[in-house]
């Protein structure tokens, strides 16, 4: 890893346990494998964000109107 910015994370007993377990399976450090869970983490986030951009110009449909279409079609 190149050098980067440290920072101080407390983990749950179990969570540093199982991520000392599979740093050493998979010959990596700890914080390779936090870095990568952050990184995903914050891929889905930029998903969701670009998501949520693409429906923004979406039509919004009340509740009250949707439970009153339901029930006029007989779905309720």
């Amino acid at each position: 890893m190149a050098t980067g910015k440290r920072a101080t994370v407390y983990f749950d007993e179990e969570v540093h346990r199982a991520l000392r377990v599979k740093a050493a399976e998979t010959d990596r450090k700890i914080s390779e494998l936090v870095n990568a869970a952050v990184r995903s983490s914050l891929a889905e986030d930029a998903e969701d964000l670009a998501a949520f951009r693409e429906r923004a110009k979406e039509p919004e449909l009340a509740f009250e109107d949707l439970v009153r279409d339901l029930k006029r079609r007989g779905k309720l």
